[in-house]
């Protein structure tokens, strides 16, 4: 036999055995998704949950101080409309908020005191020079709070999370405020825009999150587990800010050396013993009550912040957070770290998208017998055509219901870019994950914002 055949038939085993890890774990996955599915359909259709309607009165006073913290880092093109909108939508007088920047970003420092003619916006200068981290950022605003607090005679009731790129809805405030009557932490929906100039790369952050926010987080709400916070949109009790920074045993309740100390944060919250809510609703115009706000539009961008999140929430949260015996616990956290080995799976499909068709035709040419197909592969193929058939027809449900139905139909053509980005994406956080390791610091690879909703038009 020639070299060549020989290459041939080490080509035809590598397909086999990539074949038969991949049908493995998508049928692994699917099971996983399909659990959330059904759990979701009978939850809709026996009525126990719907989305409610956001209560008229949206100016109504608040029931204590609410502080909301916004840190900032190169942030000049967004965060004077970020800031001057949500004074704005928000009128109550017992809103504060903190907006952090740092002493050497003088474009961020000028666009946030454009907005500060309102007496309750405060603008913090970190006297160190950034990057740090987000957290770092939100503990020095943190501690900023407590130092009004002390000077003022008050004590906020809540501590509200919100990034310099959103646009808070106007009922937002309100239902944050209510929702920590009988909650320790309050999550609302987080919607990205679509963005006519990067319909397939910003847009794919649209169809994961109106399927994540829309079904997979309402499982969650309904099941009791420990709620992840998406650090915009959320709302903290002050106890159990306090109760988490006596966990880590500091004054500050952010972890400084975690880049998703809001994930981590939310999920502490239910480890010390607090109640979580995850709260969707519409206002009367039946536009869903969430964070607004524009994803990266380019592939770089996205490819660094979804390694920021898979870095932070895959590796650092298995470090930081551990596991959890409790079966329903123990399930979400292995859905929430999957996504590394997700990246692998999918690198091997993309990867027999290659050999197969080369193989197929050097069998066409009599250069190569192909081996046949084991009967039990041939049922995992089978079962994971029948579950991707089902995964694009949620996907395209859920994007079209927030949306349009074409961009339902979008949906599915973007799944392959949005796989080729989590490749991409997953490769980069095992590199800087083991980077970090060696060298004991982790960097706030910040996403740069160029546009803010409230200065384009939205629906």
């Amino acid at each position: 036999m020639t070299p060549f055949y020989t290459a041939l038939e080490w080509l035809g085993r590598a397909e086999h055995e990539l074949l038969l890890f991949a049908a493995i774990w998508f049928a692994v996955g699917t099971l996983d998704e399909l659990g959330i599915d059904l759990l979701w359909l009978w939850l809709r259709l026996s009525g126990r949950v719907q989305t409610g309607k956001a209560p008229a009165d949206i100016d109504a006073p608040l029931r204590g101080v609410a502080a909301v913290l916004v840190p900032a880092w190169q942030e000049a093109a967004v965060v004077g409309a970020m800031l001057t909108h949500t004074l704005k939508v928000w009128p109550q007088k017992d809103l504060r908020i903190y907006a952090g920047c740092y002493r050497n970003d003088a474009g961020t420092l000028m666009a946030m005191v454009s907005a500060a003619r309102d007496p309750r916006l405060r603008i913090v200068v970190h006297d160190c020079a950034g990057p740090t981290t987000k957290a770092d950022c939100l503990n020095r605003l943190y501690a900023a709070l407590t130092e009004d607090e002390a000077r003022g005679g008050f004590r906020a009731r809540s501590v509200i999370l919100h990034d310099a790129e959103d646009m808070v809805h106007p009922a937002a405030l309100t239902l944050l405020d209510r929702g920590l009557d009988d909650a320790d932490f309050v999550q609302l929906p987080v919607r990205p825009e679509p963005q006519a100039g990067s319909r397939w790369i910003a847009g794919h952050y649209c169809d994961e999150f109106a399927e994540s926010h829309g079904k997979a987080m309402v499982v969650r709400d309904w099941l009791g587990v420990g709620l992840p916070s998406a650090g915009v949109g959320c709302a903290f009790s002050r106890a159990s800010v306090e109760a988490i920074a006596v966990r880590r045993g500091t004054a500050e309740p952010f972890a400084a050396e975690c880049l998703t100390e809001d994930y981590e944060c939310g999920l502490l919250v239910g480890q010390i013993g607090g109640a979580a809510k995850f709260l969707r609703m519409r206002d009367h115009d039946g536009h869903l009550v969430a964070t607004r706000e524009f994803f990266p539009a380019g592939l770089g961008p996205s490819v660094r912040q979804k390694t920021r999140w898979m870095h932070g929430i895959a590796f650092q949260g298995w470090d930081r957070l551990g596991w959890d015996a409790r079966p329903l616990e123990l399930w979400m956290r292995l859905r929430d770290r999957r996504a590394p080995l997700t990246a692998i799976v999918l690198a091997c499909a993309y990867i027999l998208l290659i050999i197969s068709p080369l193989l197929y035709i050097a069998s066409q040419l009599g250069v190569y017998q192909s081996r046949p197909i084991d009967p039990l592969l041939k049922l995992l193929l089978i079962a994971n055509f029948a579950g991707l058939a089902w995964r694009c027809l949620l996907r395209a449900a859920f994007t079209a219901h927030e949306y349009s139905l074409g961009e339902g139909i979008m949906a599915v053509l973007r799944m392959p870019l949005a796989n080729v980005i989590a490749i991409m994406a997953g490769r980069r956080a095992l590199s800087a994950y083991l980077v970090s390791l060696y060298s004991g610091r982790v960097k706030w690879d910040h996403t740069v914002h160029l546009n803010h909703p409230a200065l384009a038009s939205v629906r």
